[in-house]
């Protein structure tokens, strides 16, 4: 009883602690929508958070790869070490690139996590005589990195708590920003069958500027929930269900709902649905895992961007103990 108790004051400390937090960015809104910079840290990076709409922080299995969606998650890795990779080529070719490794040790789960976005080379030009008519006098390059360090611990065998510290830079040319932002979330395991709660507030941190002009962070507050409503992960087959809700502080309110069906674990079916949103809707996608000597897994998914198009992504998942 004692250590429910105790479980239960450090739940509610830490979500009052998030929800806090979200409530201070809330508070400085004027008008929201595209306010933020850093944009692209609001995309997805794995597939399988991709496949089922996005809805992802309320999974435990996600190993090293969960610090992207919800810290808290690497608490229940069942892993000594996990490394992730994955790839997606974005809107007019820009390649994105993330990779994810995370450690087991007495203290509780390490991880290091980088994101990428290259949007390549473009010409540099300049105007040739006077007139309308432009000279190609080179190239330059564009990007976005994002480097995390993330820290997890399990408080109870149902209870995980996370923290990232991110630094995050944007580049065009000779001109850049940068800045350093947190990520911090919880995972609880309710008791109640497999049910499970999680929150998260993501992209936290001071305005930077980008020249002379100064622009906010993509702070994201999240909750969700999952549940197993058939079999559970060990069993030979399991049906998931997910649901998240997020408050974005550069956009109205938003609903993501996922799936999973799996047979053995070795061939997952996802798909998921996002509402409230201007173009993006329907997801899908599977993983494999081959049961080999080393835990692998192959994740794909594909996600429909309205008029904006399609995009798949590719993950590749291993651990090893």
């Amino acid at each position: 009883m004692f250590e429910l108790n105790k479980t239960y004051k450090i739940l509610l400390a830490v979500w009052f602690f998030l929800w806090g937090i979200n409530l201070n960015v809330s508070a400085q809104e004027f008008k929201k929508t595209a306010t933020s910079g850093f944009s692209f840290l609001q995309i997805p990076v794995s597939a399988r958070t991709a496949a089922l709409g996005e809805s992802s922080i309320a999974l435990s299995d996600m190993n090293s790869q969960g610090m992207f969606s919800n810290p808290a998650i690497m608490g229940f890795t069942n892993h000594t070490h996990s490394f992730s990779a994955s790839y997606s080529n974005w809107f007019a070719d820009i390649k994105n690139y993330a990779s994810s490794y995370s450690i087991y040790t007495d203290f509780g789960v390490l991880g290091v996590g980088v994101i990428m976005f290259d949007y390549g080379s473009m010409p540099r030009t300049s105007v040739s005589g006077g007139q309308k008519v432009y000279d190609v006098i080179g190239s330059f390059e564009a990007n976005s990195i994002s480097a995390a360090l993330s820290y997890s611990r399990l408080l109870t065998d149902r209870f995980s708590f996370g923290v990232s510290l991110k630094y995050v830079q944007e580049k065009i040319d000779k001109y850049s920003a940068d800045n350093i932002l947190f990520d911090g979330g919880l995972l609880y395991y309710t008791g109640l069958g497999s049910f499970r709660i999680a929150a998260s507030i993501q992209n936290f941190g001071t305005n930077t500027k980008f020249i002379n002009d100064e622009f906010k962070m993509p702070a994201m507050f999240r909750l969700g929930a999952a549940a197993e409503v058939l079999g559970d992960m060990n069993s030979d087959y399991r049906i998931t269900l997910i649901g998240e809700a997020t408050h974005p502080n550069d956009g109205d309110e938003r609903v993501n709902v996922g799936t999973e069906l799996s047979w053995k674990n070795m061939i997952t079916i996802r798909a998921g649905y996002k509402f409230f949103y201007d173009e993006e809707t329907y997801s899908f996608g599977f993983g494999l895992d081959p049961k080999l000597s080393f835990p692998v897994n192959f994740d794909f998914a594909f996600a429909d961007y309205g008029r904006l198009g399609n995009i798949l992504r590719f993950t590749l998942l291993l651990g090893w103990y």
